[in-house]
């Protein structure tokens, strides 16, 4: 059974940054395309960013473009979200998800091609 724990949300003021941490154990995870998503009150779930199973693509939903990066470590199972310039209106709960299948290529953006999903870590932007 796979788990993901997300950690590092928290309070911040506009302008700040936050780093996103998930560390993922019960299956290879070097294999496996990850994701961030984030779902805002009353809004539904939406992709935030994804990285390749060996950190050599990435992806990001235009409204974190130059601001959020994404990142691995296979050593630690860990995938990160440095989060810089944060803005209001990235106030949500994030989560970290893990793609069905291992050694994908395609990129995937839906809630519905990643089977595994942590609790989600808060985040606050105050203004």
């Amino acid at each position: 059974q796979v788990q993901l724990v997300e950690s590092g949300g928290g309070l911040v003021q506009a302008g700040g940054s936050l780093r996103l941490s998930c560390a993922a154990s019960g299956r290879t995870f070097s294999s496996y395309t990850m994701a961030w998503f984030r779902q805002a009150p009353g809004k539904e779930r939406e992709f935030v960013a994804r990285i390749s199973w060996n950190g050599g693509s990435t992806n990001y939903v235009d409204s974190v473009k130059g601001r959020f990066t994404i990142s691995r470590d296979n050593a630690k199972n860990t995938v990160y979200l440095q989060m810089n310039s944060l803005k209001v209106e990235d106030t949500a709960v994030y989560y970290c998800a893990a793609d069905r299948l291992p050694y994908t290529i395609v990129v995937r953006t839906t809630t519905g091609s990643y089977d595994y999903w942590g609790q989600g870590t808060q985040v606050t932007v105050s203004s």
